[in-house]
């Protein structure tokens, strides 16, 4: 398999690999705004050159969009192999890749979110744990942080004390997110929208930045949706999925 680095050079014409290829499409547009901000930063987007979900994003842990401690470290914001991908070692090519990348660097090591049981866009943690990460931290909702130290000595990430505690105060649904993920820009306007017609209480907070982001009371940031103050999931709702939740 070949794997290109998408960069502020070749992003327009690249297809970012988890959206549809239409670049007028909203969700190809505000993950492609996202990341022509990010990479001065040192955001790394390594795909395969074929279409398709095959891809790792990472970036040094300081910059980062989630609650965590862990100066030092490449924090990977996405590994994902789905399709016809799987099953043929590239998830382990992405993996190498960023290793190598991160040693370069001088970094201590590789932090990643997961969960003792797979979850809607997590990693595996079972392919985590055979490639030698472990876990350092957990926040109360069992959303976790793993992470891959390059020396016996290098000190463990951790959360936030912020996302420590999944709760808010806040009654109703509330949604954090960020355009990190690119369905969230179709599919955030159709729940909202759904919400309205339906006379239920929801609210979504758009994270526009690093610093709110690291500042949130969730581990995750891409999409994490509360309700009467309680961590309800991270997996994307669209109008129908939605209302099956409300119904429960």
């Amino acid at each position: 398999m070949e794997y290109i680095r998408v960069t502020k050079d070749n992003l327009e014409k690249e297809h970012i690999c988890c959206a549809i290829s239409n670049n007028k499409d909203v969700q190809v547009s505000s993950k492609k705004a996202w990341l022509a901000e990010r990479f001065t930063e040192g955001l790394v987007f390594l795909k395969s050159v074929e279409r398709g979900k095959c891809f790792i994003e990472y970036i040094p842990a300081e910059n980062a969009w989630v609650p965590i401690e862990a100066d030092g470290y490449m924090y990977i914001d996405c590994l994902w192999v789905s399709g016809s991908f799987k099953g043929h070692g590239y998830s382990t090519d992405l993996l190498t890749a960023c290793i190598r990348e991160s040693k370069e660097k001088g970094k201590k090591g590789l932090c990643i979110l997961c969960a003792a049981k797979k979850k809607p866009f997590l990693a595996d943690p079972k392919f985590l744990k055979y490639k030698g990460f472990a876990v350092c931290d957990e926040a109360d909702n069992g959303i976790q942080l793993w992470f891959l130290p390059f020396s016996d000595n290098a000190e463990k990430p951790r959360f936030k004390e912020c996302a420590k505690h999944p709760h808010i105060e806040e009654s109703g649904y509330v949604l954090y997110y960020t355009d990190q993920c690119p369905f969230n820009a179709k599919y955030v306007p159709i729940v909202e929208q759904t919400a309205k017609e339906h006379n239920i209480p929801f609210r979504a907070i758009h994270i526009v930045s690093r610093e709110q982001a690291q500042n949130v009371p969730t581990p995750i940031t891409t999409y994490a949706l509360f309700r009467n103050g309680e961590y309800l999931t991270n997996e994307q709702m669209n109008d129908t999925k939605f209302l099956k939740l409300v119904s429960k």
